[in-house]
């Protein structure tokens, strides 16, 4: 999922509304990514990032929820940005993808190795999904790493990412 879009609503709770709200997001072809619901005494807060299908703007999604029956609401329909695919970046010499569960560190523990081998990040892109019950997070460094070099700080690299079960896989450009 490429999620485009946040919504946050805050409003009375009652009975169905989680159901109201997904449902009326499911009709206008919305793929929901992580969610989460809470109750603060009686006040409702329902959170999502998701993807709004291309003939589905903003404005007429945040009509669709103003339209539900949702006492003393607060709604919020906006675009973010999703992380962009790298395929290729000015610069770089290679592509690095890292993914697993997600953990603290794991931006600065893979970009250290780079410095010890003199390569330059020249693009970095990070996401993560919840899948199953794990939240997995996706690395894309595009760098740029002297010829000489390479092949050293790939597999240093790739024990590093084996060490913290992460996948690894690269692609020279």
């Amino acid at each position: 999922m490429n999620a485009n879009t946040r919504i946050t609503i805050s409003c009375d709770d009652r009975v169905g509304l989680i159901s109201d709200i997904t449902g009326r997001l499911f009709d206008i072809g919305t793929n929901l990514g992580p969610t989460s619901f809470s109750l603060e005494g009686d006040v409702a807060k329902f959170e999502t990032t998701c993807e709004l299908p291309d003939e589905c703007p903003i404005s007429e999604c945040e009509a669709v929820l103003r339209g539900l029956s949702l006492g003393n609401a607060d709604i919020t329909v906006e675009a973010i940005a999703a992380a962009p695919e790298m395929t290729t970046a000015p610069g770089a010499t290679h592509l690095i993808e890292c993914s697993g569960i997600d953990q603290p560190g794991l931006i600065a523990r893979l970009s250290e190795i780079f410095i010890e081998y003199n390569a330059n990040i020249v693009r970095l892109a990070a996401s993560a999904t919840d899948e199953k019950d794990a939240r997995i997070y996706t690395l894309r460094f595009a760098v740029a790493i002297p010829p000489e070099r390479a092949a050293n700080c790939l597999a240093t690299l790739a024990n590093t990412a084996g060490s913290m079960r992460l996948v690894f896989k690269f692609d020279e450009l």
